[in-house]
């Protein structure tokens, strides 16, 4: 079967490069267009990846400057101020995907959504890597009968920075809120000042400095669980992998309690590792949330809706996908 291009927006960066690789992994030949506004740059990068083309976008235009072209999916690897993407993916009836808004900063999108509910599937693909915390989470949480906590310290090594998106990202995030939407004993709050700095203890033992951070995951864990407390911190330094003499890798520590599925007090604690670091794990997500939201794995193609990434993403497949790649969920020691 012959599916159209799939038009990645942005997706000269190292994400758009991780997300190739891991489609091409399934599907070799599924062709995509890498949009920019650089030409140059698109085509290079179109090259690198195989089996792509480069193109320019022009954001203004209804049809994004591709005309009759037909497209099968569109994701957003940048923030789109404009929601150009998001427009011209409903226009044409294909889903959409993007991942670099803030949790404080999707109104747009859902009022976009809202005026057409029928008109594509939209994800908001916002989740810290683009299901590595909820997917993981959510799997974790069936040994659970009732979740009453989730905390989540996701640990950036230093040297893992990313691309200038990712910085560009990060910056408009920190700068537009620096407190962190947080569950506490059923309300949703916004950390601040004090009450938002936090310590984590990382793979390996060492304690992290980190703060609260307005992930999208606190909102999408509260209410697929119950779990009244959620929050989310983030810390950059040293990762475990790269401490011991390797290279950085990227960890996300995963704690819950609540009560077991015999009624008695359950406390766990996992640690989500890619050696590759954020961007490989973050593209592997995109990569399979395509496979479903096209149909390119032989099943009926996503409705219209509105979507979180764990609500596509088959969790047997995704951690079957993770292992492949190296990555791991491992059991740790309470702290």
């Amino acid at each position: 079967m012959s599916f159209d291009p799939v038009l990645l927006l942005g997706g000269s960066g190292a994400i758009g490069h991780q997300t190739a690789r891991a489609l091409r992994a399934s599907y070799p030949d599924l062709p995509l267009l890498i949009g920019g506004r650089d030409l140059i740059k698109a085509q290079n990068a179109a090259a690198e990846m195989g089996g792509a083309e480069g193109v320019v976008i022009d954001p203004a235009s209804a049809d994004l400057g591709l005309g009759e072209r037909k497209i099968s999916a569109v994701v957003v690897l940048y923030k789109d101020h404009s929601l150009a993407g998001l427009r011209f993916a409903q226009s044409r009836g294909v889903p959409h995907l993007s991942i670099s808004s803030g949790v404080f900063e999707i109104a747009p999108e859902i009022a976009s959504f809202m005026q057409a509910p029928g008109a594509a599937a939209v994800v908001l693909g916002y989740e810290w890597l683009v299901g590595g915390t909820t997917v993981p989470a959510l799997e974790l949480a069936s040994s659970f009968s009732q979740v009453h906590e989730i905390r989540i310290g996701a640990l950036v090594d230093e040297e893992d920075a990313g691309g200038p998106a990712v910085a560009a990202d990060f910056e408009h995030l920190n700068h537009l809120l620096p407190a962190a939407l947080t569950r506490r004993d059923g309300v949703y709050l916004w950390r601040e000042g004090n009450d938002a700095k936090a310590v984590f203890s990382a793979l390996d033992g060492t304690e992290i400095e980190a703060s609260g951070f307005s992930s999208i995951d606190v909102v999408g864990l509260a209410t697929a669980t119950g779990a009244h407390s959620v929050q989310f911190n983030l810390g950059m330094g040293v990762s475990s992998d790269r401490r011991k003499g390797g290279t950085f890798s990227t960890e996300i520590i995963l704690e819950m309690s609540g009560v077991d599925l015999k009624g008695q007090p359950l406390s766990t604690r996992h640690a989500v590792v890619h050696p590759g670091g954020a961007a490989p794990l973050t593209g592997m997500g995109i990569a399979l949330l395509l496979e479903r939201l096209v149909g390119l794995d032989g099943l009926p193609p996503v409705a219209p809706g509105l979507y979180f990434p764990y609500q596509i993403l088959d969790a047997s497949h995704y951690l079957a996908r993770l292992a492949q790649e190296g990555g791991q969920v491992l059991e740790l020691p309470l702290s």
